[in-house]
């Protein structure tokens, strides 16, 4: 196919658990889609090991290999939780999600979640996902990628600041600093810092995208619902709003300041575009997309992103996928000539 005629984005995609699997799905009809090139990802937490497990199936066997790896690496997270029943229950209850609701195992391990660190009931930091990643992904690989950019980010536990780790930077304990939420695993130890989740200042980071990335498309895959019209008043429904609201608040306050200097870079009469920062010249240009099926993924409930049964994840990988393919029905001609997000929508909340 002529270079011509293909489209280059940037995706940024976001954190969620299992809700990964939705983005599974985008990235599955993305790849299928000649007309689209991927220049650059910004990942964080699941979006993080999506965005590297496509990019070593890339390098390996192109698109098919991409598509081929994400599949693989999908099923094994279900196979790999499916092997001990305990495993599961527990780790359902740790994320939040209880299938044994006033059981006696429930009791326990809500006790041992509220009073105990993972440093106590985790003293040998056991995850198996960790060992799927390692197996799953050659890092070597991935640094090496002449293809596509790379972006992690993780949260410092010490300065209590982003840290965005470029391609060069990314191994298996980066993605899981990503990934790693503080009540669940040790923090994760990276050249003397210790790193927890991503997703509480960068969820994903965009600003790395905008700044280094040629393409000026960028396509932000949503999977926390932004908007809840029932107000929770139970217990686990209020923590479960909490986290949503904690794990979007980084990327509502990173869109509200990308619309607050597009509109001034709009009203400005001074320099002339070829006058200003690169930086600023990288937001002018700036097209911006999303994808996100809120009402499907709102409905799910948040305790849901606990849920690694294969049917379910397909479930979830059915949705995003076919929500890009309606979303580029109506939208791949706008790439390349404007953004179909409204950012000014983020000046008025």
């Amino acid at each position: 196919m002529s270079s011509r005629r293909v489209k280059h984005i940037e995706l940024a995609l976001q954190g969620g658990g299992a809700h990964g699997a939705f983005t599974w799905g985008v990235l599955d009809r993305l790849l299928e889609d000649e007309r689209i090139g991927i220049d650059a990802i910004s990942g964080t937490s699941a979006g993080a090991m999506n965005a590297v497990v496509l990019v070593d199936g890339l390098m390996t066997s192109g698109r098919d290999g991409a598509r081929e790896a994400l599949r693989r690496f999908w099923s094994r997270v279900s196979n790999a939780a499916g092997q001990s029943a305990l495993l599961t229950d527990a780790w359902s209850t740790f994320f939040g999600n209880w299938p044994m609701q006033g059981s006696p195992l429930q009791l326990y391990l809500d006790w041992v979640g509220r009073s105990m660190s993972p440093y106590q009931f985790n003293p040998m930091d056991l995850n198996p996902l960790r060992d799927i990643v390692a197996a799953e992904v050659d890092f070597e690989r991935v640094r090496a990628c002449d293809k596509v950019r790379l972006f992690v980010s993780a949260t410092n536990v010490r300065t209590g600041r982003l840290r965005e780790f470029r391609q060069s930077d990314l191994s298996a304990d980066v993605v899981m600093a990503s990934a790693c939420l503080p009540l669940v695993f040790r923090a994760v130890e990276i050249d003397g810092e210790a790193y927890w989740d991503g997703g509480y200042l960068g969820n994903p980071s965009l600003l790395p995208l905008i700044a280094e990335s040629p393409a000026h498309d960028l396509l932000l895959v949503q999977i926390n619902p932004s908007r809840r019209d029932t107000l929770p008043t139970m217990p686990q429904d209020i923590l479960d709003r909490l986290n949503e609201i904690t794990f979007n608040s980084s990327l509502v306050k990173e869109l509200r300041s990308l619309a607050l200097i597009q509109q001034f870079l709009r009203q400005e009469e001074a320099p002339p575009a070829h006058g200003r920062a690169p930086l600023f010249r990288q937001i002018a240009a700036l097209r911006m997309h999303r994808i996100e099926d809120e009402t499907e993924l709102a409905g799910l409930g948040a305790s849901s992103k606990a849920n690694t049964g294969w049917s379910f994840l397909r479930r979830l990988h059915r949705i995003g996928y076919g929500v890009t393919e309606d979303w580029l029905q109506r939208n791949f001609t706008h790439l390349g000539r404007r953004s179909t997000l409204d950012l000014s929508h983020y000046l008025n909340e």
